[in-house]
């Protein structure tokens, strides 16, 4: 099992994001519409895990499988749909991971949820704090227990998300 870490935030995150990102559009070129920093790491003030979340959105889904040796060449590791439906995911580092790329193709549903759960709790401090407390408290519960971790943040998650989702269509 891996070691559930959270640290406070970095702001050095923002910077990660923006070195892979730009790995990711010379590997995908006109492929990809855009590339976009989510998870808690995107979220300024957050504690996280230090693992950088980027969702690129693409033109065509099927054509990213194509690429898997290139992601390989910047050390990432194809991890299929991995359970969603519509998505690529990737991976960087192993079991010390450092990224996350979550590919989906432009006009999915789950991009609007990842996009609307990163601007609420951008905009909404009191959310992000409670839900940096409830990660902290988890990982401090179950250091050694990534599943354990992940499954006390879902109802939470999965709550936030509607509201979220809500307040994001209302912003548009």
């Amino acid at each position: 099992m891996r070691h559930v870490h959270v640290v406070p935030y970095n702001e050095e995150w923002l910077q990660a994001f923006q070195q892979e990102k730009a790995r990711l559009e010379a590997v995908f070129g006109s492929l990809l519409v855009d590339v976009h920093h989510i998870g808690s790491t995107s979220i300024p003030a957050m504690a996280a895990k230090p693992i950088i979340d980027l969702l690129p959105v693409v033109h065509d889904i099927t054509e990213v499988d194509q690429y898997t040796t290139q992601m390989a060449a910047i050390g990432y590791e194809g991890r299929g749909e991995l359970g969603l439906p519509g998505r690529r995911f990737f991976r960087k580092g192993g079991d010390e991971r450092t990224h996350h790329v979550h590919v989906y193709e432009a006009g999915h549903e789950d991009i609007a949820r990842h996009l609307a759960f990163r601007d609420y709790l951008r905009s909404h401090q009191e959310e992000a704090r409670t839900y940096a407390e409830l990660k902290q408290q988890l990982a401090a519960q179950f250091p050694h227990d990534i599943e354990q971790y992940m499954d006390g943040k879902d109802d939470w998650i999965k709550t936030t998300e509607q509201i979220a989702l809500r307040w994001y269509q209302q912003q548009s």
